[in-house]
């Protein structure tokens, strides 16, 4: 069974998802009709999340996550939640740590599939100069976010 509620953010609303397992899908401005308006119990840890994380604060520990993907995604987007709260890492470095060769773009594509934005954070993943790209919601919702997190 899922859940689907939505979250008021300073950046537009967020659809939440979550199965019995955990979170299962973020998505800026895409709200479903069928969604609670209100957040669900089995939503509030991921709304408590954001609420600290919108008010600037290093949110902590993140609420129950169920990713769903291949093997190859699910081993970047582990990687994703090593990012640490303010700083950021390129693609190049994400590509380096793995044990078999591996190309910058190979790993955008897994980043690219990451359908829990915020909590496995690709938004702090940036080009090899520093440059923004490449983020599913908007690069002013990325700029926003790195910004929030005082790493811009």
């Amino acid at each position: 069974m899922t859940v689907s509620g939505v979250y008021p953010s300073p950046l537009g609303e967020i659809l939440l998802t979550a199965d019995e397992i955990g979170l299962t899908d973020v998505r800026f401005g895409k709200t479903r009709s069928g969604a609670d308006r209100e957040i669900p119990p089995a939503l509030l840890p991921a709304a408590r999340w954001l609420d600290r994380y919108f008010a600037g604060e290093q949110p902590g520990e993140l609420p129950p996550l169920h990713p769903v993907g291949t093997p190859f995604q699910m081993e970047v987007w582990a990687m994703l939640r090593e990012i640490p709260y303010g700083k950021t890492c390129t693609y190049g470095d994400l590509s380096r740590r793995f044990d078999r060769p591996m190309s910058a773009q190979a790993i955008g594509g897994a980043v690219g599939k990451n359908k829990l934005s915020l909590f496995l954070p690709c938004h702090r993943v940036i080009g090899t100069d520093g440059s923004l790209t490449g983020y599913a919601w908007g690069l002013w919702r990325k700029e926003w976010l790195l910004k929030l997190e005082g790493s811009l």
